[in-house]
């Protein structure tokens, strides 16, 4: 069941369904799947748009028909419209606070970590949990389950976020200039106030990390070229990151084992 919207709210989603062409039942529950990954992201499931699919800002949008790019670029439009929406706008009705929910109003009406982490630079939403990127005071912010962690980035420059291969609810890595790396390899200094530890200590935690993620994915799309020659038009890089996202849905449950290979199966055809 879609949220309660506000006035404001009912109005954008009725000017967004006579943009994108589609029913207002769509564009809410997108609204809601945007709200969700706190205006960066977004994981859905409608008939209207493709079915399953995912929605990353400035990334990758996947859909149904990986291969159907006018698609893919209304879900893009509308879901950017969308966020922009929420961070302007109280779409939803203010809840009673002291719950510690923060799922009521729209992402840009409050925040879930602590005030005195500042401003993040990032945050959003994936694979079931939610996280904050703060540099200034080096710290990153998970929220998983409920259960809210802090932890010191020490010498890392996190520049990117995306699902743990074969991970299960809360399993996302991040990447900076050491590679990619999970937030349990970090400090945790929510537990205890001084949060001191030598910057050196991280980084090399996250080579072992940077490297079993890596091996799983560079070999696929090294292997690709050599299957069955090369096809006129047939963009390689796209099929393996295809497939990458076809994992990450099939990780989450939004496909089947069959459809999964089936899907699979077909992308590997083309090459």
């Amino acid at each position: 069941m879609n949220q309660a919207l506000t006035p404001a709210g009912e109005n954008a989603v009725s000017e967004l369904s006579s943009r994108y062409g589609v029913s207002t039942d769509a564009v809410r529950t997108m609204l809601d799947a945007v709200n969700n990954g706190r205006g960066t992201m977004a994981q859905f499931n409608i008939p209207e748009l493709g079915g399953s699919g995912q929605w990353m800002r400035g990334g990758m949008t996947m859909v149904g028909n990986m291969f159907d790019h006018g698609l893919k670029s209304r879900v893009d439009g509308l879901c950017r419209d969308l966020s922009a929406v929420l961070s302007q706008h109280q779409v939803y009705p203010p809840r009673e606070t002291g719950s510690g929910s923060y799922g009521g109003n729209s992402f840009g009406s409050g925040s879930w970590w602590p005030s005195d982490l500042g401003a993040p630079s990032s945050s959003g939403g994936q694979n079931g949990s939610q996280y904050a990127v703060f540099p200034g005071s080096r710290r990153l912010a998970v929220l998983v389950g409920g259960e809210l962690a802090v932890y010191d980035t020490l010498d890392h420059n996190i520049g990117g976020v995306q699902q743990q291969q074969s991970g299960g609810p809360g399993s996302v890595e991040f990447t900076s200039q050491y590679g990619t790396f999970t937030a349990g390899s970090l400090p945790r200094v929510d537990q205890n106030s001084s949060g001191t530890t030598s910057p050196n200590q991280s980084a090399p935690q996250a080579y072992p990390q940077q490297s079993s993620s890596q091996q799983s994915s560079v070999p696929q799309a090294s292997n690709q070229p050599g299957a069955g020659g090369h096809q006129v038009g047939v963009d390689i890089s796209e099929i393996t990151a295809a497939i990458e996202a076809l994992a990450g849905l099939h990780a989450k449950g939004f496909l089947t084992d069959d459809e999964f290979f089936t899907k699979k199966s077909e992308l590997l055809g083309r090459v």
